[in-house]
């Protein structure tokens, strides 16, 4: 008889939300296995230093022992910088590594906060990331039904972006829905346009 699979609970629209900049580069992701096993990939495929995609396969194993610490699971985030997609005016071969997770990580050198949790009783603490990696700059966090959209975009494309100060060509933003465990992108620029018209590279 064939596996009975129930219709998967709906997230409650009411809940929090959080608003980053969607940086353009190329998405990349750190694999760490339970025994110890490394791997780096792009959005498609299995990548190595030998078959690369941009750099950050070579830079990963370059910083091993560094990025071990991330612990086992699958870590992804945006791989940007000189040489890739917009560039950000970063120095000529500058390249860097921001996680998605803003919720769970907190900056090397800064204080972890709290995570909130269904539970008030259970106290979960921001995990502290190795020196070499980043994330994706937070540009507003709370409820769904509190976000102006417009207002945040507006506010990106007057400052400019915060993952590179300075650089006024900033792509978007992504909407992360935490409860329904669900993203949403949105640029500045062709937004109403198929992904396939506005952008050639390895995702």
């Amino acid at each position: 008889m064939t596996e009975f699979t129930g219709f998967p609970k709906i997230a409650r629209y009411s809940r929090d939300v959080i608003v980053t900049e969607k940086i353009d580069g190329t998405n990349a992701q750190i694999f760490v296995g339970e025994d110890g096993e490394f791997l780096t990939g792009s959005r498609k495929r299995w990548i190595t230093p030998d078959q690369d995609n941009y750099g950050f396969s070579r830079w990963a194993h370059d910083h091993k022992e560094e990025l071990l610490t991330l612990g086992p699971g699958r870590h992804f985030g945006e791989w940007w910088g000189s040489g890739c997609q917009r560039g950000y005016d970063l120095p000529k071969g500058e390249k860097r590594f921001s996680l998605f997770n803003v919720a769970r990580w907190c900056l090397h050198g800064e204080t972890p906060k709290q995570i909130p949790t269904a539970d008030p009783r259970i106290v979960k603490m921001q995990d502290v990331l190795p020196p070499c990696v980043g994330l994706v700059p937070v540009l507003w966090r709370g409820r769904f039904d509190d976000l102006d959209l417009d207002a945040v975009l507006a506010d990106l494309r007057k400052h400019g972006s915060r993952a590179a100060n300075g650089f006024m060509r900033p792509e978007g933003v992504v909407v992360f829905h935490v409860a329904g465990c669900v993203g949403f992108k949105k640029t500045i620029e062709k937004d109403d346009e198929p992904k396939a018209r506005t952008a050639n590279k390895e995702v």
